[in-house]
């Protein structure tokens, strides 16, 4: 039985316009197997696949007629059934040895026809799904670059010598795969882009002093050469370097150090969206690593990089124009709603995020959009619809290629040839599949369009435009400004320009003046939601233009129009916002997403997010660790005071985060500083990284939960230890007492150290025994002794508000039960009443800086100190009788500690805890206003009064 006879029933299911031309290619198989006197048996899964292989792929077809003995190896080694291994492919050409250039050139293109023919076989019969299709093209490129690569080098290394590294090793190149060879995801007619480079130049000894860049440039043109060249049996890959710097005109190879110059100084955007996908194929394992790691830092920028948008916007349109002018549109890779505009999408979030999230530094698109969905940068189903379009559109290339072996992303435009494509597809007819494919374009080119079109504006403001653009005279101008509602408008237009005559303005590159200029009118229209638009967009300017050096955060803005909203509000509430977001515009990100921006803060929440951020950072990179901390630190500040600012939390609330944000900060800062210790000398007798024997103690607003926007921390540091003199156990060991005391100065360290982005908060540590005169770090027992015995009044007043903070729990436990015992020590009433007075009036005569006419919240009569000092003053002489007053350290429920013993009415404590807070609320919203906590005399005249008077007959 003939194999056309074994086939008949595939044939009656084909449609009827293709099966004369696949019954041609079964006669000429019969005919060129007739002479064979052996052949394999075909197996069944073979026959069943035979008629859809030939008929959707004419290179498959005419390769095995060509050579049938290599479908009969195929069938025979049992490889045509079977998914390769990564290694397969090289072990194929491990035995192509001893061969000569030529021969070499022969046997390669042999190899690459035959395993072509088993993955185009495998894929069109739907038994290789499409990434084991996609990997396995990578794989037998990969193999080929790396054998041939090999091959030239040792024929060149035994004519000329062999180039050296400066430590004596011997330097070999680094071949970088481009787009889809270093994403493995080659299609099946590919090119491969690659870029050479290597590490060190230098001279060979042979006679004509060859350099290394003539040695490696020889190498890379041959290399080239027998990848590329189409000879009688053909090609193994068409192989292109035009991607390397300076394209064609450039160098064949190029040194590191030249590499990282271009890339630094001259490389375009669209080379940074090149290099996401750039992987090491083949060549030198020491050096390649060095230059993956410069090429890393020029491809994912530290800062949110919304510049990108537009950059892909540009070149995508540019793709487009050059389509339509070739009536090409119909490519599915590179037209609307083809293959490209998923990679566009899923690379520009790339180029932004990837610096700071590390998950979306991935070559493969598949998971990038994985990412995405996860982390909702792009609705998940949305995600997991252009996954599954990609792969649609994946498979419906490879089929296109597969036909002829021809690198095409075109859609046939012959009715044949649809129709053999629609059936590769499984598809009934060409209708169906276009209409399929029409389908998945469109909803593939919407989705590009609402992530690349989301500063599109439907209207733009024309007087808006025109004024920033000065296109008329000043009269017109001024009056423009007056329509958007600006109260001084003459004002107004000297502001804009001279913000235009900034020098920062003026340092603009062209991108970064582009920017500006989409930007301005937007901001101009923007302010009109605001009552008081000038002097936000004073406020505003003063920002653009601290930050306009880095116009990423410009461009930012106007991608994201809410952002911009946004900062509007947040600018014309108060300028320190904008005060702060200039000292820290890496924070302009916050802006973006209003749920964040404003949601409640949870001590568990910032505690992870904070461990999650450090989870990467190396233990012994002091610097970025403190970067991280602070980076926390200003996210935080800011979501909080936005909120303050918006009204959404009270002032309680605003001072418990405040605190959550510090005490999450010191708890890490000495879990950090505690590794980074023992990393060095060990671990002290009978510790763990649980049981440290190290606490750390607040005082004043942060022992009391009531920390404002600028205040310091009053720290006390704390150890425990059986045998100071005892020794930790690592390689340099030293004593207990010396450890914890360098461990106290690592902590500050960590805390006051000033960087480019300040400091994460002034310390105070005047709190510690003996004060500045005293050990940083104390011994428990000698803590309890000092306040026992030596300690003044105003230590016991301290400790009122005294708090553990973070550390060991034992020594929290430790620290309880001494605040206890010294706080409810019995004091003679009327000695304790006058020390506390003397010390208030002390501090008032120091602090009060006040003129007449003017009040300090804090410090002058009647305001929080005197609240403050009551209070202390009421638990140190009743906290004997009452221990119950020692369990809170916060004035408010320490008032209604006192109120509830009879201490003070209830009366009394609602008017106390009435103003406490009204002056608190206050001063945090002057501090939001640049403003010290001082107003004039009549402001607050009733609360004043009533705490003066409780004064008066508490204390007096």
């Amino acid at each position: 039985m003939t194999l056309i006879d074994q086939l008949q029933s595939q044939l009656q299911t084909l449609p009827a316009e293709l099966v004369e031309n696949v019954q041609v290619k079964l006669q000429q198989w019969g005919e060129k197997t007739a002479s064979f006197t052996t052949g394999p048996d075909y197996p069944e899964p073979l026959l069943a696949s035979w008629v859809k292989v030939w008929t959707s792929s004419l290179f498959v077809a005419d390769s095995c007629i060509r050579r049938p003995e290599m479908l009969f190896d195929l069938i025979e080694s049992d490889e045509l059934f079977k998914a390769y291994a990564e290694t397969q492919y090289a072990e194929k050409l491990s035995k192509l040895t001893d061969e000569s250039e030529a021969e070499l050139m022969v046997s390669l293109r042999r190899l690459r026809n035959r395993e072509m023919v088993r993955i185009a076989w495998r894929d069109l019969a739907g038994w290789a799904t499409l990434e084991e299709t996609l990997h396995e093209l990578t794989w037998l490129a990969e193999a080929c670059i790396r054998f041939v690569l090999d091959f030239l080098y040792r024929q060149a290394c035994d004519k000329f010598g062999t180039p050296m590294l400066a430590n004596g090793q011997a330097q070999q190149i680094v071949v970088l795969g481009m787009g889809k060879l270093g994403a493995y995801e080659l299609n099946y007619s590919s090119d491969i882009d690659l870029i050479f480079a290597f590490a060190e130049d230098g001279v060979l000894n042979d006679r004509k002093q060859t350099t290394y860049g003539e040695f490696f440039s020889k190498i890379c043109r041959k290399l080239v050469k027998m990848l590329d060249e189409t000879t009688a049996d053909g090609f193994v890959f068409r192989t292109d370097i035009r991607l390397r710097p300076f394209g064609d005109s450039g160098p064949v190879i190029m040194t590191f150090d030249g590499m990282e110059n271009y890339y630094l100084t001259q490389a375009r955007e669209w080379e940074r969206y090149a290099m996401i996908k750039a992987r090491q194929v083949a060549g030198d394992e020491y050096t390649g690593p060095q230059l993956m790691k410069m090429l890393h830092a020029f491809v994912y920028r530290r800062y949110l990089d919304y510049g990108a948008f537009e950059e892909l916007r540009s070149l995508k349109y540019k793709i487009t124009q050059e389509l339509q002018r070739k009536d090409r549109l119909d490519n599915i890779k590179l037209g609307p709603g083809g293959i490209r505009e998923i990679e566009f999408i899923g690379q520009a979030f790339q180029l932004i995020r990837g610096g700071q999230e590390k998950s979306l530094q991935n070559r493969r698109i598949v998971e990038v959009l994985q990412r995405l969905g996860e982390m909702e940068l792009l609705a998940p189903e949305d995600a997991e619809q252009l996954i599954g379009h990609y792969r649609f559109l994946r498979e419906a290339e490879n089929h296109i290629q597969q036909y002829q072996d021809r690198q095409t992303h075109d859609l046939p435009q012959d009715p044949q040839a649809q129709l053999i494509l629609a059936y590769s597809m499984d598809f009934s007819d060409w209708p169906s599949f276009k209409a399929k494919l029409d389908d998945i374009r469109g909803q593939v080119h919407d989705e590009f369009d609402l992530v690349f079109s989301l500063s599109k504006q439907d209207k733009k403001n024309l007087e808006a435009e025109s004024i920033w653009a000065a296109h008329t005279d000043d009269e017109e101008l001024c009056s423009q400004l007056v329509d958007l509602g600006f109260n001084s408008a003459e004002e107004m237009l000297l502001q804009i320009r001279e913000f235009k005559k900034s020098p920062a303005v003026k340092r603009l590159t062209a991108k970064g003046a582009a920017v500006l200029d989409r930007l301005m009118p937007q901001l101009l229209e923007s302010v009109r939601q605001v009552e008081n638009l000038d002097e936000t967009l004073k406020r505003i300017l003063r920002l653009f233009e601290a930050v306009a050096g880095r116009n990423v955060y410009l461009s930012l803005l106007y991608e994201n129009p809410e952002a911009l909203t946004q900062l509007v509000k947040l600018s014309a509430a108060s300028p320190w916002i904008c005060d702060y977001l200039a000292h820290y515009p890496v924070l302009f990100d916050e802006l973006l997403d209003t749920r964040s921006l404003y949601e409640p803060l949870k001590k568990q929440a910032l505690q992870a997010d904070l461990a999650e951020m450090l989870t990467d950072i190396n233990i012994q990179d002091t610097e970025q660790l403190m970067m991280v901390l602070r980076k926390f630190k200003h996210i935080n500040l800011l979501r909080v005071a936005a909120a303050d600012i918006m009204g959404i939390i009270p002032i309680m609330v605003v001072s418990d985060y405040l605190t959550y944000i510090a005490e999450t900060i010191v708890e890490h800062t000495v879990s950090l500083c505690w590794r980074i210790m023992t990393d060095k000398h060990g671990v002290p007798p009978n510790t763990d990284n649980v049981s440290i024997g190290f606490g750390v103690l607040g005082f004043g607003k942060l022992g009391g939960i009531e920390l404002g926007y600028g205040s310091d921390l009053d720290l006390v540091f704390l150890y425990d230890s059986k045998d100071t003199h005892a020794l930790t156990d690592g390689a340099k060991p030293i004593s207990c007492s010396h450890f914890y005391g360098r461990l106290g100065q690592k902590v500050m360290q960590m805390l006051n150290t000033r960087l480019l982005s300040g400091i994460l908060y002034e310390v105070d540590m005047r709190l510690r025994p003996s004060g500045n005169a005293g050990l940083l770090v104390n011994h428990v027992d000698v803590y309890e002794d000092y306040l026992r015995d030596n300690a003044w009044t105003w230590e016991h007043q301290a400790l009122v508000r005294g708090r553990f903070i973070a550390g060991d729990p034992t020594i929290k436990t430790e620290f309880e039960a001494i605040r206890k015992r010294i706080l409810c020590m019995p004091r003679d009433h009327y000695v304790l009443k006058k020390e506390v007075r003397d010390m208030r009036e002390k501090m008032r005569e120091n602090l009060d800086t006040t003129k007449a006419g003017e009040f300090d919240l804090k410090q002058s009569k009647g305001g929080i100190a005197d609240i403050e000092f009551i209070v202390q003053f009421c638990v140190l002489d009743q906290a004997a009788a009452n221990e119950s007053l020692v369990t809170y350290t916060d004035n408010i429920r320490l008032l209604d500690g006192l109120a509830k013993i009879g201490t003070l009415s209830e009366p009394v404590t609602e008017q106390l805890k009435q103003a406490y807070c009204c002056y608190r609320d206050y001063g945090h919203k002057q501090a939001l206003q640049g403003d010290k906590a001082v107003v004039s005399e009549e402001s607050f005249a009733q609360s004043r009064a009533q705490v003066e008077r409780i004064w008066q007959q508490v204390m007096d």
